[in-house]
């Protein structure tokens, strides 16, 4: 079986913004100078790339065990190398599970089944950079 292939596009937009479009069609502005905050950077972009692919795992694994999550959040962090390309070497990813009578069980699984089994995103990383994992569990009535 042939393996999948996926084609995005760059167009630069002048003044350092690029606008990327990935196969779903859905365009992503992107500025280069960074101390202008006025999009985010692909670096940038990769953590959320990171954060939400496990994020969307848990939430369906969640689901699927039928914990009654109210909210659910990831915080992710990254750190990069001093030296030029100045690559992320490692990633923390934080999850925050509001609900009722969650069990820590089923998030640790599902926290474990991502990290580990489903999230390609990290997959793909990981061969560079280092990534932990912690979750909190925040009841609620």
């Amino acid at each position: 079986m042939a393996a999948a292939e996926y084609k995005a596009t760059v167009l630069y937009a002048g003044d350092d913004f690029f606008i990327g479009t990935p196969p779903s069609g859905h365009a992503q502005l992107m500025d280069s100078k960074g101390d202008r905050h006025a999009a985010p950077t692909p670096l940038e972009m990769l953590l959320v790339s990171v954060a939400g692919c496990t994020a969307m795992d848990v939430q369906s694994i969640l689901e699927k065990k039928r914990q009654d999550v109210t909210a659910y959040n990831v915080e992710i962090t990254g750190t990069r190398a001093e030296d030029h390309p100045r690559k992320y070497t490692a990633f923390h990813v934080h999850h925050i599970v509001r609900g009722r009578n969650v069990s820590e069980k089923a998030v640790a699984d599902a926290v474990e089944l991502s990290d580990t089994k489903y999230c390609s995103v990290a997959a793909t990383v990981r061969p560079t950079a280092t990534i932990t994992t912690s979750f909190e569990i925040i009841s609620v009535l």
